[in-house]
C-alpha cells in the first residue's frame, strides 16, 4: 500500500460514531438532493410559467435544451479539474453558483431571462458537481463503490420527487417564482454547511507523491482507448435522452391528459417512478458489489438488464388511456432505470485507471447530455403537433438501443479492457 492508502485510513476515523467515509456520503447526498431537485422545479411549474409569460411548449423546451447543452459542454471541464484541484472547493463552488442561478430564475420576465438564468447560470453551476463528488466517493469506497454510489444516487430520486411536489404546491398557492426562491435559499444554506464541515481531501496522486496535473494527451489516451467506454457513453446518452424528456414533460402530460391538479400530477409522475428507482438502484448496487467478485462483468450485465427490461414499460406508460396502468408501467420503468443507474459509473471504473476517473465521469456525462439535450425540444414539438402520448411512448426505443449497445460492449470489449486496482 502506498501513502494514498494510509491517508484514507487516517481520514476514515469516526465522527460522532459515523466513519468519515459515510459522513461524506451524507453531505454529498444533500448536495446532490439540491443539485437534482433544482432541475425538477422548472418542469413542475411549466404550465404556470407558460401561462404567466405567454410561452409555447416549444419555447419552454428550448430552455431545457440550453440547460442541457451548457451542462454537457462544461461537465468534462469539471471532470478534468476534479483530477487535480481540491474537489471540496469544486463541490462548494458548484453549490453556490447553481443555487444563486435558481434563486434569480424567480425574477425572469421572459424567454431570454429563463435561458440566461436557468439555462446558462444554473446549468453551468451544476456541471461541476458530479465528477468531483463521484471521484471523492471512489477514493473512500473502493470495496463498497457501487453501494456508496447507489446511496448517493438515491438523492436524485428523493430530490426530484420532493422538489417536484413542493415546487408545484408553492407555485399553485403562492406563485411559480417563489418555488425558485425557496430552493435557491435552501441550496445556499447547504453550501455554507458543507463549506465548514467537509474535509479538504487531497487527490490520490497527491497522496502518492505526484501532484502534477495529467497531460491532456495521456488523459485522452487513457479514456478513449477503451471501446467499452465508447459503448457506455452511447448507452448513457440514450438514458439521458429518455430522462430529460420524461422529467420535463411527464408532469404536464398527466396534468393535461388525465386532468390532475398540477401538484398531484407532479407528485404522481415523480413518485411512482423514483420510489421504485430507489429500490432498483439499491438492489442493483448490492448485487453488483456481491457478484462482481466472482463474475467481474456482472456490472455490465446489470446495466444491460436495466435498460432492456425498462424499455417496454416506457412505451406502455405513454400509450395507455388508463391512469392506473400508466402509473404501474411508470413504476416498473423506474425500478429498471434504478438497476441501470446503480452501476452507471461503477461499470466504467472497471476499465478506467483511478487517476482518470473524475475526467471519465465528465466526458461520459458530457456526451450523454449533448445527446439528451434535444429531448425536451423534440418532445415539445411532437406534443404541439401529435400529442404528448406519442412523444412519451417513443422514448422506449432509446432504452432498447442503449441496452443492446451495453451487451455488445460486454461481449466484445470488456474482458480484455478490464483493469485490476490495489487501492
Amino acid at each position: 500500500m502506498g501513502r494514498g492508502a494510509n491517508y484514507n485510513e487516517v481520514k476514515m476515523k469516526k465522527v460522532k460514531g459515523l466513519p468519515y467515509k459515510w459522513e461524506l456520503i451524507l453531505m454529498l447526498w444533500f448536495a446532490y438532493f439540491l443539485n437534482q431537485g433544482d432541475r425538477q422545479i422548472y418542469a413542475a411549474v411549466l404550465p404556470l410559467i407558460r401561462s404567466d409569460l405567454g410561452l409555447t411548449s416549444t419555447q419552454l423546451g428550448i430552455v431545457v435544451t440550453v440547460f442541457s447543452l451548457v451542462y454537457g459542454c462544461l461537465v468534462p471541464i469539471g471532470g478534468y479539474l476534479g483530477d487535480f484541484l481540491k474537489r471540496k472547493w469544486i463541490v462548494v463552488t458548484s453549490l453556490f453558483i447553481f443555487s444563486i442561478g435558481t434563486l434569480l430564475t424567480g425574477l425572469a420576465g421572459g424567454l431570454v431571462g429563463l435561458i440566461v438564468l436557468r439555462g446558462i447560470t444554473t446549468g453551468g453551476g451544476e456541471a461541476f458537481y458530479y465528477p468531483a463528488a463521484t471521484s471523492l466517493i471512489n477514493q473512500y469506497h473502493e470495496k463498497t463503490r457501487a453501494m456508496a454510489m447507489s446511496i448517493h444516487q438515491t438523492a436524485l430520486y428523493v430530490g426530484i420527487i420532493a422538489s417536484g411536489f413542493l415546487a408545484a404546491y408553492i407555485g399553485e398557492h403562492i406563485g411559480w417564482r417563489y418555488s425558485f426562491f425557496t430552493f435557491g435559499i435552501g441550496g445556499l444554506l447547504i453550501a455554507f454547511y458543507i463549506l465548514f464541515r467537509m474535509k479538504d481531501t487531497p487527490q490520490i496522486k497527491e497522496a502518492e507523491g505526484d501532484s502534477g496535473r495529467i497531460p491532456l494527451k495521456e488523459l485522452v489516451q487513457g479514456i478513449f482507448s477503451k471501446k467499452t467506454i465508447w459503448c457506455l457513453c452511447i448507452a448513457f446518452g440514450c438514458q439521458v435522452f429518455v430522462n430529460i424528456g420524461y422529467t420535463t414533460w411527464m408532469s404536464t402530460f398527466y396534468h393535461e391528459k388525465f386532468g390532475l391538479s398540477l401538484s398531484t400530477a407532479s407528485f404522481v409522475a415523480m413518485f411512482c417512478h423514483f420510489a421504485l428507482a430507489l429500490a432498483g438502484v439499491l438492489l442493483g448496487g448490492r448485487l453488483s458489489d456481491r457478484y462482481c467478485i466472482t463474475k467481474r462483468s456482472f456490472r455490465m450485465t446489470t446495466e444491460a438488464a436495466g435498460l432492456l427490461l425498462g424499455a417496454p414499460f416506457i412505451f406502455l406508460m405513454g400509450w395507455t388511456d388508463a391512469l392506473w396502468f400508466s402509473c404501474i408501467c411508470l413504476a416498473l420503468f423506474g425500478f429498471f432505470r434504478g438497476v441501470y443507474d446503480s452501476n452507471l459509473y461503477a461499470a466504467a471504473f472497471d476499465v478506467i485507471e483511478p487517476k482518470y476517473r473524475a475526467s471519465s465521469v465528465g466526458i461520459m456525462t458530457c456526451f450523454a447530455f449533448l445527446v439528451g439535450s434535444v429531448a425536451s425540444s423534440v418532445l415539445g414539438v411532437i406534443g404541439d403537433k401529435y400529442g404528448m402520448s406519442v412523444g412519451i411512448s417513443m422514448l422506449g426505443a432509446f432504452f432498447l438501443a442503449g441496452g443492446l449497445v451495453v451487451l455488445a460492449a460486454k461481449r466484445f470489449f470488456f474482458e480484455r479492457e478490464y483493469i485490476t486496482t490495489t487501492e
